[in-house]
């Protein structure tokens, strides 16, 4: 009875965050949004109208259909909701359509599709080890772990102010992740494969996914110290799996193989055309090239080393547009920011297959394959930060290192998604709840570790710190300066290449700190 009345106080805490923070969505119905608020509505009208074998050719808007097919089936599900709305908005030429009912449907259909978030973050929480038992229930690990999730600042203002629909996505990737966790690796396998025709930008963590399954499922024994015992190989388990990713893969491509048109959607899905960075730049290793491409041109100007007449005037000047022009520096193609990201990757993947350690391996593996494409990949949003972010938070709950690489990378992670957000109604809604997610951030992991030593030296505690002089500079000191003519794109260089120094740092001491763990008998045993 006892275990009962823990069980329902644990469920009655959960869905009084899971409330709350959908109250908090409602209220931010009025808020700005994007384009990719056109865009959805765009894709809506699209499936809604046309036949299968237009939606990847259709053309009317600039935003034209580059999901993969189960998205375009999910908006397909959500238009037949949408027409009862207000049937103008599945109008293919109604570009920009923004009624109160369309703007009401979609802010809706994001909040009612989080319950796939909110069900996956309850089933991370039961993974999560609830040796800390504490008699406060904010002092749980479990009740840590679900505010930092389901109350996550990032994907409240993207999803929810920005608009997309990330909650659910990165819903079916934690429910992956729970399931693997809970040894339920078929079920992990499926939800994984459906994600990735969903968004593509998933392939990015499939080695963790591929290489943990291989080592975890098809292998099914280990040698007594830890090495692996080949001899325990399951064909019928790799058979298994291979079925699971040409059945989806099947379901999801079959209908546009068997219509001749499979290059027009691998066309929409990878479009290189785009520049190395996107409109903005997000704070990776590149937003550093570009900054030192651009301080190395002002000091060759200076010197006379460079041509004046000879160097793109954008470059100097807007600085943020798609197709940035390196003047100094060589240029940077598709095929590098490939072979840099598959380097960055391959160390992580190798502890997951010699250094197993469970779970928490695969959850490292999965954070350092995020973290290496978003600093190596091609034409990178600065969004994409949360998919490092979101199964770090998991780990945070559970070790002090962790914790204290989570609060680094979190703290500028989401304060580089600011100038998503730039208007002026929305200055004091972003900068109270980043705020309120980081104070709670560094408070709850600080007494959840108080017993060990502090989450943060010196050093980086001054590097954080930092950013709040760089967000009154940004939003306050230089509009008001001449240079805001001049040199427009100035706040957005500062954030970019401040917060890359420390998503950088994060990356590399995450990396040193799975390279150099040994592992304890008990897990080689496991």
């Amino acid at each position: 009875s006892a275990g009962r009345a823990m069980a329902a106080s644990g469920r009655s805490w959960f869905r009084a965050l899971a409330l709350g923070v959908s109250f908090l969505k409602c209220l931010l119905i009025p808020a700005y949004y994007s384009t990719d608020f056109e865009v959805h509505r765009n894709w809506l009208a699209i499936t809604h109208n046309l036949p299968l074998s237009q939606w990847y050719y259709e053309a009317t808007s600039e935003w034209t259909l580059d999901y993969p097919p189960f998205f375009a089936w999910f908006e397909y599900a959500l238009s037949h909701v949408a027409k009862y709305f207000d049937p103008k908005m599945l109008v293919i030429e109604n570009l920009n359509y923004t009624s109160r009912a369309t703007i009401f449907f979609q802010r809706f259909s994001v909040i009612f599709t989080d319950i796939l978030f909110i069900y996956a973050v309850r089933e991370c929480c039961r993974c999560v080890n609830g040796k800390r038992a504490a008699k406060d229930i904010l002092e749980k690990p479990t009740f840590i772990l679900a505010v930092l999730l389901l109350w996550n600042f990032g994907l409240l203002i993207v999803d929810h102010i920005h608009f997309q629909y990330n909650g659910f996505l990165f819903g079916l990737m934690l429910l992956s992740v729970a399931r693997l966790c809970q040894k339920r690796y078929l079920e992990g396998a499926l939800l994984f494969a459906v994600l990735l025709h969903f968004k593509h930008i998933y392939m990015y963590v499939a080695p963790a996914y591929g290489i943990y399954l291989l080592r975890s499922y098809c292998f099914t024994a280990n040698n007594a110290d830890g090495s692996l015992k080949w001899r325990s190989f399951s064909f019928l388990h790799v058979t298994l799996l291979g079925l699971i990713v040409c059945l989806v893969s099947a379901l999801s491509l079959g209908p546009f193989i068997v219509l001749g048109q499979l290059p027009q959607v691998i066309s929409r899905l990878f479009p290189f055309k785009r520049g190395l960075c996107h409109a903005y730049w997000a704070p990776n290793f590149w937003a550093l090239y570009n900054a030192v491409d651009k301080a190395l041109t002002i000091f060759g100007l200076k010197c006379n080393f460079l041509d004046p007449t000879k160097i793109p005037k954008a470059s100097m000047t807007g600085g943020l547009v798609q197709e940035f022009q390196h003047t100094v520096l060589p240029s940077v193609t598709p095929l590098a920011t490939l072979i840099c990201t598959f380097i960055s990757i391959l160390p992580s993947v190798f502890c997951l297959w010699f250094k197993p350690q469970g779970p928490r391996g695969f959850l490292q593996c999965l954070v350092l394959c995020a973290l290496s494409s978003f600093m190596f990949g091609w034409h990178v949003h600065e969004k994409a930060i949360l998919l490092a972010i979101l199964p770090l938070s998991l780990l945070s709950v559970q070790r002090a290192k962790d914790a204290g690489i989570y609060l680094i990378l979190t703290t500028t992670g989401h304060f580089s998604l600011f100038p998503l957000l730039f208007t002026p109604p929305e200055l004091p809604i972003k900068i109270l709840l980043m705020l309120l997610f980081t104070v709670y951030s560094f408070s709850s992991l600080k007494s959840l570790f108080r017993r060990e030593r502090p989450l943060l030296n010196w050093l980086e505690t001054i590097y954080l710190a930092q950013l709040v002089p760089l967000e009154i500079f940004c939003e306050i000191i230089f509009p008001l300066t001449p240079w805001k003519g001049h040199f427009p794109f100035v706040p957005l260089l500062l954030t970019s290449v401040y917060c890359a120094l420390g998503v950088a740092y994060a990356w590399l001491k995450l990396y040193v700190s799975v390279l150099t763990e040994r592992i304890s008998v008990r897990q080689k045993a496991e």
